[in-house]
């Protein structure tokens, strides 16, 4: 099985406590978390349940790594002792979320394994992503919720809201307007059961607008016109692009 050669699960295979995850996130989590390891960060963790995922991560980023696990459950502070920071709190709770921030500062990374109820999810997204550093990442785990029962309003499910999203990120372009962006949202990276938002900080990031490298024009006929003046030939391509949304 391939997974078991990622960094990840092998960290996750170490840790002397139990911990759930699927055999598809180990891929995805080396691929977004191992330029951080071994590096002073702040990576925090919604749901931690037996705790086991709190030595995973520990195993994964190193020493230098300040893991900080959120929980419903009070008997969850019992991993501090271990040397990680815990705390007690709804994550649909916004007023949770304004002290959590003004205790724990920046962080790099928030990973979401916690309720999966599309309101857990998207306030969490909401309340945290202006306390993510530039470069920094917010990752929502078991995302498949968003297609089943018991989990909220499916017209307000995580993914509707992340598509909703990747519409304010497109509508940053100078060609489009009249759309409120979430300027510090540089990109969305959807997996199976996982979603990654890129976060950057909106001073640093490169403004939409036309360049031209000042190379000779040669006045090439741009043929996409030619296309849709046939009317048949245009009609058939409409056809097969309806066939891709089936």
């Amino acid at each position: 099985m391939s997974f078991k050669k990622n960094l990840s699960y092998k960290a996750f295979s170490k840790s002397k406590f139990k911990s759930i995850k699927h055999s598809t996130y180990f891929e995805v989590y080396d691929e977004l978390f191992s330029k951080y390891r071994n590096k002073k960060i702040t990576f925090v963790e919604i749901g931690i349940l037996g705790g086991g995922s709190l030595f995973m991560w520990r195993n994964f980023f190193g020493t230098k790594a300040r893991i900080i696990g959120i929980d419903l459950n009070p008997s969850a502070k019992k991993w501090a002792k271990y040397g990680f920071e815990i705390f007690i709190g709804d994550q649909s709770d916004i007023n949770f979320w304004k002290k959590f921030k003004k205790k724990v500062g920046k962080i790099d990374i928030i990973l979401d394994d916690g309720g999966h109820r599309y309101i857990d999810q998207i306030t969490s997204i909401e309340c945290i992503l202006d306390n993510v550093k530039h470069n920094g990442l917010i990752v929502v785990e078991d995302t498949h919720t968003s297609y089943m029962d018991g989990f909220g309003d499916k017209k307000y499910s995580l993914i509707n809201y992340i598509k909703d999203n990747i519409d304010k990120i497109n509508h940053k372009s100078h060609k489009l307007k009249n759309r409120i962006s979430k300027e510090n949202i540089w990109s969305i990276k959807v997996y199976e059961s996982i979603v990654a938002i890129f976060v950057k900080s909106k001073e640093k990031q490169t403004k939409s607008s036309p360049i031209t490298n000042n190379g000779i024009d040669d006045n090439a006929k741009d043929f996409r016109v030619e296309k849709i003046k046939n009317d048949k030939s245009f009609r058939k391509i409409l056809d097969k692009i309806k066939n891709y949304f089936k």
